[in-house]
């Protein structure tokens, strides 16, 4: 008995072995993100890359797909059966007076199968499941260095909302000192040199500015709280600051003597979900390949031995059968799968050009909106801020020395307000078209 069960035993025992689990490093989410009192735009960029949940979530995808690699590698499990049953009518003996050598009262029966694994292999599908795999898989990869590429851009634009906020919340704060200083001297001057129409007017330009400092206070905490969360900021968010300097009118080298059809040839060799794209036309291709060979129908080899005594008077003798089963392919020969992955070969091939066509569409709005703010911010820095400000200093010291009509100081003090907010505005409208740029043609400008 012990000798015929050995087989069974020892095939059991080799199924226990397996081999060990592939797994790669866990994701640990990185621990509560502290901003510096003063933050620069490098530090801002390099707490996205290091610190970033929206980066981090595309690395688990991209986790995902390396074990979807793992996965169609994977060689298939032989099958094992092992089976034992008592013999009805068939005694170890006879009658007590004679014996049966040989004789058992039980069956024994053993298998062993490939699963298909064999010429899974040998026909192809296993290599073409692999191949699928890792195109998807370099898809990943790329589309999650798209993302870094986008999400650069806006920390850049967050980080410039922030300088811009802050620069119009101190210039709010500067206005509404001076309408407070212009509104005490109304106040000495009331009501033997001015009536209670122009005290009224005063009163309400400075009521005014109040109102702007505390919309400028509201929009800075906002835009600190959008930065904050590019950067994983899990928390109240502090009252950080950032560096004027990044707010510097500058036009970059690589737009001093550039033109769009240029910007767009960078952007097709540099943009990432172009790459990406083309990828995913590849794993198409091979996927169509794949439900093509499909058609081939898995073939399983398999040995089996059955046992029932021993010796001459066995009830069934000891054979080793061996052989192969299959399903036929009568009814369905994979048609489906087929349809299904050439349509997504063309899904693939038209969602490239749908890139192709959207960066060019990116490339062309980013630069004419760079142009038009460039030419702009040129004037405004240029000429036009400055002259409203001296405006507006020269009518004040003239309102002061009873030179100029109170309508006259609020009419250029509105002009000054208005311009440098205009001001703030197009600085704001220059750096977010640079950053734009930079994310559509996948390349930094500075």
């Amino acid at each position: 008995m012990i000798r015929s069960l050995w087989p069974s035993f020892l095939l059991v025992a080799l199924a226990g072995v397996t081999a060990p689990a592939w797994a790669g490093d866990p994701i640990v989410p990185p621990s509560k993100t502290e901003l510096p009192a003063m933050l620069s735009m490098h530090e801002a960029v390099r707490m996205l890359h290091t610190r970033g949940l929206d980066l981090m979530i595309i690395d688990a995808q991209v986790a995902a797909a390396e074990g979807d690699v793992h996965i169609a590698g994977a060689l298939i499990n032989p099958n094992v059966s092992v089976g034992a049953g008592p013999a009805f009518n068939y005694s170890a003996q006879d009658t007590p007076a004679r014996p049966c050598p040989g004789c058992q009262p039980y069956a024994v029966q053993w298998g062993i199968s490939d699963n298909g694994a064999v010429l899974d292999a040998a026909v192809g599908k296993r290599g073409l499941r692999v191949d699928v795999a890792r195109r998807a898989l370099a898809a990943a990869r790329l589309g999650r260095a798209d993302a870094e590429r986008q999400l650069a851009s806006q920390v850049k634009q967050a980080y410039i909302a922030v300088a811009v906020a802050t620069q119009a919340l101190e210039f709010s704060v500067d206005v509404d000192k001076s309408l407070m200083q212009t509104l005490e001297l109304a106040r000495l001057r009331y009501p033997s040199v001015i009536n209670d129409g122009d005290l009224a007017r005063i009163e309400v330009q400075k009521l005014e500015a109040d109102q702007a400092v505390d919309s400028a206070r509201a929009d800075l905490r906002q835009a600190r709280v959008s930065l904050a969360l590019l950067l994983g900021v899990r928390g109240p968010v502090p009252d950080f600051d950032v560096s004027r300097d990044s707010l510097k009118f500058s036009v970059p080298g690589l737009l001093a003597a550039t033109s769009e059809q240029e910007l767009f040839a960078r952007a097709v060799d540099a943009r990432q979900d172009l790459k990406a794209a083309a990828a995913q036309v590849q794993r198409s291709n091979s996927a169509v390949e794949l439900a093509e060979r499909q058609r081939v129908p898995d073939v399983s080899l398999f040995a089996q031995y059955t046992q029932l005594g021993m010796g001459q008077n066995v009830g069934q003798p000891m054979n080793l059968v061996l052989g192969l089963s299959t399903n036929l392919p009568v009814f369905y020969q994979q048609g489906g799968e087929i349809m299904k992955a050439r349509a997504d070969r063309d899904l693939q091939a038209l969602s490239r050009e749908r890139t192709l066509a959207q960066i060019a569409s990116d490339v062309s709005t980013s630069y004419a909106a760079f142009v038009a703010a460039r030419d702009l911010l040129r004037r405004m820095d240029g000429a036009l801020l400055e002259r409203a400000r001296r405006a507006r200093d020269i009518t004040d010291v003239q309102y002061k020395n009873g030179g100029a009509t109170l309508m006259d100081f609020l009419d250029a003090q509105r002009t000054y307000i208005a311009t440098n907010r205009e001001y703030l505005q197009d600085l704001s409208g220059y750096w977010t078209a640079i950053y734009q740029l930079e994310q559509a043609i996948g390349t930094e400008l500075q």
